[in-house]
Protein backbone atom coordinates (compact mmCIF):
# COMPACT_ATOMS: atom_id res chain seq x y z
CA UNK A 1 0.00 0.00 0.00
CA UNK A 2 3.21 2.42 1.01
CA UNK A 3 4.64 1.40 -1.96
CA UNK A 4 1.88 2.60 -4.27
CA UNK A 5 1.51 5.34 -2.56
CA UNK A 6 5.04 6.34 -3.68
CA UNK A 7 4.44 5.31 -6.95
CA UNK A 8 1.25 8.02 -7.01
CA UNK A 9 3.81 10.89 -5.60
CA UNK A 10 6.24 10.62 -7.86
CA UNK A 11 3.67 10.00 -11.28
CA UNK A 12 2.29 13.89 -10.01
CA UNK A 13 5.54 15.46 -9.34
CA UNK A 14 6.59 14.59 -12.97
CA UNK A 15 3.34 15.51 -14.38
CA UNK A 16 3.80 19.40 -12.64
CA UNK A 17 7.11 19.39 -13.83
CA UNK A 18 6.08 18.66 -17.17
CA UNK A 19 3.31 20.75 -17.36
CA UNK A 20 4.17 23.37 -15.13
CA UNK A 21 8.10 24.55 -15.83
CA UNK A 22 7.74 28.39 -14.84
CA UNK A 23 6.48 27.54 -10.99
CA UNK A 24 10.77 25.67 -10.60
CA UNK A 25 12.21 28.64 -13.21
CA UNK A 26 11.03 30.93 -10.86
CA UNK A 27 11.81 29.80 -7.77
CA UNK A 28 15.46 28.86 -9.26
CA UNK A 29 16.23 32.76 -10.56
CA UNK A 30 14.71 34.06 -6.77
CA UNK A 31 17.49 31.34 -5.48
CA UNK A 32 20.42 32.78 -7.80
CA UNK A 33 19.23 36.20 -7.65
CA UNK A 34 19.19 35.92 -3.28
CA UNK A 35 23.02 34.42 -3.93
CA UNK A 36 24.09 37.28 -6.42
CA UNK A 37 22.86 39.85 -4.31
CA UNK A 38 25.00 38.37 -1.07
CA UNK A 39 28.15 38.39 -2.93
CA UNK A 40 27.66 41.97 -3.88
CA UNK A 41 27.40 42.97 -0.65
CA UNK A 42 30.22 40.88 0.96
CA UNK A 43 32.72 42.32 -1.92
CA UNK A 44 31.55 45.89 -1.48
CA UNK A 45 33.93 47.23 1.41
CA UNK A 46 33.06 50.57 3.12
CA UNK A 47 35.81 51.99 1.12
CA UNK A 48 34.50 51.06 -2.50
CA UNK A 49 31.23 52.36 -1.18
CA UNK A 50 32.42 55.69 -0.02
CA UNK A 51 34.52 56.08 -2.96
CA UNK A 52 31.35 56.07 -5.00
CA UNK A 53 29.53 58.29 -2.87
CA UNK A 54 32.76 60.91 -2.81
CA UNK A 55 32.72 60.30 -7.02
CA UNK A 56 28.92 61.25 -7.40
CA UNK A 57 29.01 64.14 -5.05
CA UNK A 58 32.05 65.31 -7.09
CA UNK A 59 30.01 64.93 -10.43
CA UNK A 60 27.33 67.10 -9.06
CA UNK A 61 29.54 69.77 -7.85
CA UNK A 62 32.13 70.21 -10.85
CA UNK A 63 29.60 68.71 -13.51
CA UNK A 64 31.79 66.60 -14.53
CA UNK A 65 32.96 63.21 -14.24
CA UNK A 66 33.96 60.14 -15.91
CA UNK A 67 30.22 58.79 -15.89
CA UNK A 68 30.74 57.21 -19.78
CA UNK A 69 33.91 55.64 -18.89
CA UNK A 70 31.99 52.53 -18.53
CA UNK A 71 30.98 49.99 -15.87
CA UNK A 72 33.67 48.90 -14.59
CA UNK A 73 35.52 52.50 -14.55
CA UNK A 74 32.31 53.90 -12.98
CA UNK A 75 32.62 51.16 -9.66
CA UNK A 76 36.41 51.78 -9.05
CA UNK A 77 39.06 54.58 -10.49
CA UNK A 78 41.06 52.75 -12.50
CA UNK A 79 43.82 55.14 -12.40
CA UNK A 80 43.67 55.54 -8.38
CA UNK A 81 44.72 52.76 -5.97
CA UNK A 82 44.87 52.72 -1.96
CA UNK A 83 46.85 50.96 0.05
CA UNK A 84 44.76 49.26 2.45
CA UNK A 85 42.65 48.19 -0.71
CA UNK A 86 44.97 47.34 -3.29
CA UNK A 87 47.85 45.88 -1.93
CA UNK A 88 48.77 42.51 -0.79
CA UNK A 89 51.28 41.68 1.69
CA UNK A 90 54.36 39.02 0.46
CA UNK A 91 55.85 39.46 3.88
CA UNK A 92 54.36 39.86 7.23
CA UNK A 93 56.11 39.68 10.49
CA UNK A 94 55.86 41.49 13.93
CA UNK A 95 59.04 43.10 12.96
CA UNK A 96 57.91 44.21 9.36
CA UNK A 97 56.34 43.64 6.07
CA UNK A 98 56.52 43.63 2.27
CA UNK A 99 53.47 44.80 0.56
CA UNK A 100 53.15 44.63 -3.45
CA UNK A 101 50.13 46.76 -5.76
CA UNK A 102 48.38 44.39 -7.62
CA UNK A 103 48.96 44.81 -11.59
CA UNK A 104 47.57 48.23 -12.61
CA UNK A 105 45.58 46.75 -15.68
CA UNK A 106 43.52 44.38 -12.91
CA UNK A 107 40.41 47.22 -13.10
CA UNK A 108 41.06 47.87 -16.38
CA UNK A 109 43.05 47.99 -19.47
CA UNK A 110 43.33 51.69 -19.79
CA UNK A 111 47.23 51.47 -17.91
CA UNK A 112 48.14 48.47 -20.57
CA UNK A 113 50.89 50.72 -21.23
CA UNK A 114 52.49 50.10 -17.33
CA UNK A 115 51.16 46.20 -17.53
CA UNK A 116 54.96 44.82 -16.81
CA UNK A 117 55.62 47.72 -13.93
CA UNK A 118 54.94 46.61 -10.25
CA UNK A 119 55.01 48.39 -7.28
CA UNK A 120 56.41 47.44 -3.82
CA UNK A 121 56.82 49.09 -0.28
CA UNK A 122 59.32 47.50 2.62
CA UNK A 123 58.26 48.29 5.93
CA UNK A 124 61.04 47.20 8.80
CA UNK A 125 60.86 48.50 12.24
CA UNK A 126 64.15 49.55 14.02
CA UNK A 127 67.13 47.44 13.99
CA UNK A 128 66.39 45.00 11.86
CA UNK A 129 67.31 42.42 9.11
CA UNK A 130 66.03 41.33 5.80
CA UNK A 131 66.60 37.96 4.48
CA UNK A 132 69.11 37.84 1.73
CA UNK A 133 66.77 36.85 -1.41
CA UNK A 134 67.25 37.74 -5.33
CA UNK A 135 64.26 38.46 -7.90
CA UNK A 136 63.52 37.88 -11.23
CA UNK A 137 63.06 41.91 -11.83
CA UNK A 138 65.46 44.93 -12.18
CA UNK A 139 64.38 47.16 -9.46
CA UNK A 140 64.75 51.32 -8.50
CA UNK A 141 63.78 51.29 -4.44
CA UNK A 142 63.87 55.22 -3.08
CA UNK A 143 64.04 55.72 0.85
CA UNK A 144 60.74 57.51 1.86
CA UNK A 145 61.78 57.48 5.64
CA UNK A 146 64.28 56.21 7.98
CA UNK A 147 68.49 54.73 7.42
CA UNK A 148 69.06 51.32 6.08
CA UNK A 149 71.74 50.03 4.25
CA UNK A 150 71.96 47.42 1.31
CA UNK A 151 74.65 45.10 0.61
CA UNK A 152 74.25 42.97 -3.00
CA UNK A 153 76.46 40.20 -4.20
CA UNK A 154 78.08 41.03 -7.71
CA UNK A 155 79.68 38.66 -10.25
CA UNK A 156 82.87 36.97 -9.22
CA UNK A 157 81.37 36.90 -5.28
CA UNK A 158 82.05 40.66 -5.08
CA UNK A 159 79.91 42.47 -2.23
CA UNK A 160 79.26 45.86 -1.97
CA UNK A 161 77.31 47.64 0.71
CA UNK A 162 75.53 50.96 0.71
CA UNK A 163 74.29 53.10 3.63
CA UNK A 164 70.58 54.61 2.83
CA UNK A 165 68.94 57.60 3.94
CA UNK A 166 66.10 59.37 3.16
CA UNK A 167 65.82 60.84 -0.59
CA UNK A 168 68.15 57.90 -2.09
CA UNK A 169 67.84 56.25 -4.76
CA UNK A 170 69.17 52.84 -5.74
CA UNK A 171 69.14 50.17 -8.38
CA UNK A 172 69.33 46.64 -8.23
CA UNK A 173 70.09 44.03 -10.93
CA UNK A 174 67.45 41.41 -12.06
CA UNK A 175 68.84 37.81 -9.92
CA UNK A 176 71.51 39.59 -7.86
CA UNK A 177 71.71 38.72 -3.66
CA UNK A 178 70.58 41.75 -1.96
CA UNK A 179 70.07 41.99 1.74
CA UNK A 180 69.00 44.84 4.23
CA UNK A 181 69.00 46.32 7.67
CA UNK A 182 67.17 49.00 9.38
CA UNK A 183 70.29 50.56 11.40
CA UNK A 184 68.16 52.84 13.05
CA UNK A 185 67.43 52.04 16.75
CA UNK A 186 64.23 54.08 16.37
CA UNK A 187 62.97 54.91 13.61
CA UNK A 188 60.95 52.66 11.26
CA UNK A 189 62.42 52.28 7.26
CA UNK A 190 59.72 52.76 4.51
CA UNK A 191 61.40 52.39 0.87
CA UNK A 192 59.19 52.47 -1.72
CA UNK A 193 60.26 50.08 -5.17
CA UNK A 194 59.21 49.67 -9.17
CA UNK A 195 60.16 46.71 -10.58
CA UNK A 196 60.51 45.60 -13.96
CA UNK A 197 59.75 42.17 -14.42
CA UNK A 198 62.69 40.02 -16.73
CA UNK A 199 60.33 36.75 -17.17
CA UNK A 200 56.76 36.60 -17.05
CA UNK A 201 55.57 40.46 -18.31
CA UNK A 202 53.55 42.28 -14.74
CA UNK A 203 54.73 39.01 -12.32
CA UNK A 204 57.60 38.36 -10.58
CA UNK A 205 59.08 36.35 -7.59
CA UNK A 206 61.26 36.37 -4.52
CA UNK A 207 63.91 33.41 -3.94
CA UNK A 208 65.02 32.79 -0.76
CA UNK A 209 67.62 30.62 0.17
CA UNK A 210 67.42 30.55 3.75
CA UNK A 211 63.96 30.28 3.64
CA UNK A 212 62.06 31.21 7.09
CA UNK A 213 58.94 31.18 8.56
CA UNK A 214 56.00 30.49 6.34
CA UNK A 215 58.01 29.85 3.29
CA UNK A 216 60.51 26.91 2.31
CA UNK A 217 64.30 27.73 1.15
CA UNK A 218 64.66 27.36 -2.42
CA UNK A 219 67.30 24.84 -1.74
CA UNK A 220 64.45 22.00 -0.48
CA UNK A 221 62.57 22.03 -3.86
CA UNK A 222 65.86 19.95 -5.19
CA UNK A 223 66.31 16.53 -4.02
CA UNK A 224 68.13 15.94 -0.74
CA UNK A 225 70.45 13.42 -2.40
CA UNK A 226 71.54 16.56 -4.46
CA UNK A 227 71.76 19.25 -2.15
CA UNK A 228 74.12 16.87 -0.01
CA UNK A 229 76.25 16.56 -2.91
CA UNK A 230 76.35 20.05 -4.20
CA UNK A 231 76.85 20.71 -0.68
CA UNK A 232 78.95 18.29 0.70
CA UNK A 233 77.28 17.78 3.57
CA UNK A 234 74.63 15.44 5.65
CA UNK A 235 70.85 16.01 5.48
CA UNK A 236 70.61 16.30 9.12
CA UNK A 237 72.63 19.61 9.07
CA UNK A 238 71.41 20.80 5.95
CA UNK A 239 67.27 20.38 7.53
CA UNK A 240 68.42 22.61 10.46
CA UNK A 241 69.71 25.63 8.48
CA UNK A 242 67.03 25.46 5.80
CA UNK A 243 64.26 25.55 8.35
CA UNK A 244 64.35 28.09 10.72
CA UNK A 245 61.26 29.77 11.73
CA UNK A 246 62.34 33.35 12.38
CA UNK A 247 60.28 34.91 9.48
CA UNK A 248 61.97 36.95 6.46
CA UNK A 249 62.52 40.28 8.49
CA UNK A 250 63.77 39.77 12.14
CA UNK A 251 65.06 41.48 14.81
CA UNK A 252 69.08 42.14 15.16
CA UNK A 253 71.46 43.26 17.84
CA UNK A 254 72.92 47.12 17.38
CA UNK A 255 76.51 45.18 17.05
CA UNK A 256 75.10 43.17 14.06
CA UNK A 257 73.31 45.77 12.35
CA UNK A 258 76.48 47.60 12.74
CA UNK A 259 78.41 45.13 10.97
CA UNK A 260 75.73 44.88 8.62
CA UNK A 261 76.73 48.33 7.62
CA UNK A 262 80.19 47.69 6.24
CA UNK A 263 82.32 45.44 4.79
CA UNK A 264 85.95 44.84 4.89
CA UNK A 265 85.94 47.37 1.32
CA UNK A 266 84.51 49.57 2.92
CA UNK A 267 80.79 51.12 3.05
CA UNK A 268 79.59 53.53 0.23
CA UNK A 269 77.44 55.97 0.97
CA UNK A 270 75.64 58.80 -1.80
CA UNK A 271 77.63 60.07 -3.79
CA UNK A 272 76.87 61.55 -7.25
CA UNK A 273 76.15 64.94 -5.59
CA UNK A 274 74.77 67.84 -8.27
CA UNK A 275 76.30 68.63 -10.56
CA UNK A 276 78.40 65.60 -10.57
CA UNK A 277 76.48 62.23 -12.04
CA UNK A 278 76.65 58.87 -9.78
CA UNK A 279 77.76 56.55 -12.73
CA UNK A 280 78.63 53.76 -10.01
CA UNK A 281 75.58 50.98 -10.27
CA UNK A 282 77.09 50.01 -6.48
CA UNK A 283 76.07 53.94 -5.33
CA UNK A 284 73.01 55.79 -4.35
CA UNK A 285 72.07 58.79 -5.07
CA UNK A 286 70.33 61.23 -2.94
CA UNK A 287 67.73 63.41 -4.37
CA UNK A 288 67.76 65.98 -2.04
CA UNK A 289 70.97 66.73 -1.87
CA UNK A 290 70.80 67.69 -5.77
CA UNK A 291 68.70 70.65 -4.46
CA UNK A 292 65.22 71.62 -5.89
CA UNK A 293 64.39 72.03 -9.68
CA UNK A 294 61.74 74.22 -8.99
CA UNK A 295 61.17 75.69 -5.90
CA UNK A 296 58.75 79.03 -4.84
CA UNK A 297 56.97 79.78 -1.90
CA UNK A 298 54.22 77.23 -2.89
CA UNK A 299 56.36 74.13 -3.14
CA UNK A 300 59.51 72.32 -4.28
CA UNK A 301 60.22 69.44 -7.36
CA UNK A 302 63.05 67.31 -6.92
CA UNK A 303 64.35 65.34 -10.27
CA UNK A 304 67.17 62.57 -10.31
CA UNK A 305 67.00 61.01 -14.42
CA UNK A 306 70.25 59.26 -16.32
CA UNK A 307 72.33 62.30 -16.31
CA UNK A 308 72.40 62.71 -12.47
CA UNK A 309 72.24 58.74 -11.84
CA UNK A 310 73.39 56.45 -14.50
CA UNK A 311 72.05 53.28 -14.18
CA UNK A 312 67.78 55.20 -14.46
CA UNK A 313 68.71 55.22 -18.43
CA UNK A 314 68.57 51.62 -18.98
CA UNK A 315 65.34 51.28 -17.34
CA UNK A 316 64.39 54.50 -19.53
CA UNK A 317 63.10 55.97 -15.61
CA UNK A 318 62.87 59.53 -13.90
CA UNK A 319 62.80 59.58 -10.15
CA UNK A 320 61.01 62.70 -8.65
CA UNK A 321 59.48 64.47 -5.46
CA UNK A 322 57.29 67.21 -4.79
CA UNK A 323 56.32 68.73 -1.95
CA UNK A 324 53.59 71.34 -2.29
CA UNK A 325 52.62 73.53 0.19
CA UNK A 326 48.82 73.70 2.48
CA UNK A 327 46.45 75.24 0.75
CA UNK A 328 48.83 75.43 -2.79
CA UNK A 329 48.66 73.57 -5.98
CA UNK A 330 51.03 71.94 -8.98
CA UNK A 331 50.48 72.18 -12.62
CA UNK A 332 48.27 71.68 -14.92
CA UNK A 333 50.93 70.19 -16.83
CA UNK A 334 51.36 67.42 -18.96
CA UNK A 335 54.42 64.94 -20.09
CA UNK A 336 55.91 62.26 -22.38
CA UNK A 337 56.05 60.11 -19.28
CA UNK A 338 53.11 57.84 -17.55
CA UNK A 339 53.45 58.75 -13.91
CA UNK A 340 52.87 56.91 -10.95
CA UNK A 341 52.62 59.05 -8.05
CA UNK A 342 52.75 57.41 -4.42
CA UNK A 343 51.63 60.07 -1.81
CA UNK A 344 54.03 59.76 1.27
CA UNK A 345 52.66 62.33 3.21
CA UNK A 346 49.89 64.72 3.76
CA UNK A 347 46.32 65.02 2.14
CA UNK A 348 44.62 66.91 -1.12
CA UNK A 349 43.31 66.04 -4.26
CA UNK A 350 43.77 65.70 -8.21
CA UNK A 351 42.12 66.61 -10.99
CA UNK A 352 42.94 65.38 -14.56
CA UNK A 353 42.00 65.34 -17.90
CA UNK A 354 40.59 62.27 -19.71
CA UNK A 355 39.76 61.99 -22.93
CA UNK A 356 36.81 60.13 -24.52
CA UNK A 357 35.57 58.79 -27.52
CA UNK A 358 31.64 58.36 -27.37
CA UNK A 359 30.19 56.18 -30.07
CA UNK A 360 26.73 57.19 -29.54
CA UNK A 361 27.99 60.78 -30.63
CA UNK A 362 28.80 59.98 -33.97
CA UNK A 363 31.96 62.13 -34.20
CA UNK A 364 35.15 60.90 -34.02
CA UNK A 365 36.02 64.18 -31.95
CA UNK A 366 37.11 62.86 -27.79
CA UNK A 367 35.32 65.02 -25.51
CA UNK A 368 37.33 65.40 -22.46
CA UNK A 369 36.38 64.94 -18.77
CA UNK A 370 37.18 65.46 -15.41
CA UNK A 371 39.14 62.83 -13.42
CA UNK A 372 39.44 63.73 -9.77
CA UNK A 373 39.88 61.70 -6.13
CA UNK A 374 41.03 62.67 -2.53
CA UNK A 375 44.74 62.02 -1.94
CA UNK A 376 46.03 60.77 1.62
CA UNK A 377 49.36 58.91 2.86
CA UNK A 378 49.23 55.19 0.91
CA UNK A 379 47.13 56.54 -1.97
CA UNK A 380 48.84 55.67 -5.87
CA UNK A 381 47.31 57.49 -8.62
CA UNK A 382 48.58 57.29 -12.64
CA UNK A 383 48.42 59.94 -14.90
CA UNK A 384 49.06 58.68 -18.50
CA UNK A 385 51.20 60.26 -20.74
CA UNK A 386 50.08 63.46 -22.32
CA UNK A 387 47.13 63.83 -19.84
CA UNK A 388 47.03 66.93 -18.30
CA UNK A 389 46.94 66.63 -14.45
CA UNK A 390 47.19 69.01 -11.25
CA UNK A 391 47.44 68.53 -7.72
CA UNK A 392 46.49 70.40 -4.64
CA UNK A 393 47.31 70.49 -0.95
CA UNK A 394 44.70 70.60 1.43
CA UNK A 395 44.70 73.78 3.53
CA UNK A 396 45.23 71.85 7.12
CA UNK A 397 48.94 69.92 5.60
CA UNK A 398 51.48 69.70 3.01
CA UNK A 399 51.32 67.16 0.71
CA UNK A 400 54.28 65.30 -0.38
CA UNK A 401 54.01 62.81 -3.76
CA UNK A 402 56.97 60.32 -4.80
CA UNK A 403 57.14 59.88 -8.42
CA UNK A 404 58.39 56.99 -10.72
CA UNK A 405 57.99 58.49 -14.28
CA UNK A 406 58.58 55.39 -16.62
CA UNK A 407 58.99 55.88 -20.46
CA UNK A 408 60.79 58.74 -19.49
CA UNK A 409 63.43 59.41 -22.35
CA UNK A 410 63.77 62.68 -23.55
CA UNK A 411 60.96 63.39 -21.47
CA UNK A 412 59.54 67.40 -21.03
CA UNK A 413 57.21 68.53 -18.84
CA UNK A 414 54.65 71.06 -20.46
CA UNK A 415 53.52 73.34 -17.57
CA UNK A 416 49.84 74.85 -18.73
CA UNK A 417 49.49 77.53 -16.82
CA UNK A 418 52.44 80.46 -15.19
CA UNK A 419 55.41 81.43 -16.21
CA UNK A 420 56.94 79.40 -19.66
CA UNK A 421 53.75 77.68 -19.96
CA UNK A 422 53.19 76.35 -23.84
CA UNK A 423 50.44 78.75 -24.87
CA UNK A 424 52.72 81.93 -24.07
CA UNK A 425 54.80 80.31 -26.29
CA UNK A 426 53.07 79.99 -29.33
CA UNK A 427 52.55 82.59 -31.97
CA UNK A 428 50.42 85.71 -31.42
CA UNK A 429 48.72 84.86 -34.69
CA UNK A 430 48.26 80.84 -33.42
CA UNK A 431 46.57 82.14 -30.42
CA UNK A 432 43.97 84.50 -31.91
CA UNK A 433 43.34 81.95 -34.50
CA UNK A 434 42.82 78.53 -32.32
CA UNK A 435 41.32 80.81 -29.49
CA UNK A 436 39.32 82.82 -31.52
CA UNK A 437 40.03 86.22 -29.85
CA UNK A 438 42.37 88.56 -30.25
CA UNK A 439 46.00 87.26 -29.97
CA UNK A 440 46.88 89.87 -27.43
CA UNK A 441 44.07 89.03 -24.78
CA UNK A 442 44.63 84.99 -24.71
CA UNK A 443 48.00 86.61 -23.90
CA UNK A 444 47.09 88.17 -21.00
CA UNK A 445 44.95 85.65 -19.97
CA UNK A 446 47.81 83.44 -19.67
CA UNK A 447 50.56 86.15 -18.34
CA UNK A 448 48.51 86.88 -15.57
CA UNK A 449 50.17 83.99 -12.93
CA UNK A 450 53.51 85.22 -12.84
CA UNK A 451 54.88 82.25 -10.94
CA UNK A 452 56.31 79.19 -12.28
CA UNK A 453 54.39 75.54 -11.87
CA UNK A 454 53.30 75.88 -8.12
CA UNK A 455 50.83 78.51 -7.50
CA UNK A 456 48.23 79.64 -4.69
CA UNK A 457 45.33 77.03 -4.69
CA UNK A 458 41.79 77.31 -6.03
CA UNK A 459 41.02 78.19 -1.75
CA UNK A 460 44.14 80.51 -1.40
CA UNK A 461 42.78 82.30 -3.97
CA UNK A 462 39.33 82.62 -2.72
CA UNK A 463 40.30 83.54 0.36
CA UNK A 464 42.46 86.70 -1.42
CA UNK A 465 39.41 87.77 -3.39
CA UNK A 466 37.33 87.74 -0.55
CA UNK A 467 40.14 89.57 1.63
CA UNK A 468 40.26 92.32 -1.89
Amino acid sequence: MVRKQLEISLLVSLTCLLLFPSIFTVRANATTRTSTSTTTLQTSDPQVLDYKIQDQRGDQEEGGGHKDLGDEEEEINPYVFEYDRDFVSRVKTEHGRVDVLQQFTKNSNLLSALANYRVEILEANPLTFITPAHIDADFVLFVVKGRGAITVIHEEIKRETSNLECGDIFRVHADTTFYMVNRDEYEKLYVAKILFPVNLPGNYEAFYGAGGGDSESFFEAFSWDLVEAALNTERGRLEKIFKQQQGKIMNATKQQIEALSQDEEGVRGSNGAWPFPSNVSGSPFNLFKKGAIKSNNYGDLYEADPRDFKPLEYLNLIVSFASITQGSMAGPFHSKAAKIFIVVEGEGYFEMTCPHHSSSSGSSSPTYQNISSHLRRGTIFIAPASYPVAIVASNNSTLKLLCFEVNAQANIRYTLAGKGNVIDAMHIEAKELAFGVAGIEVEQIFRNQMDCFFFPGPQQRQGSRADT
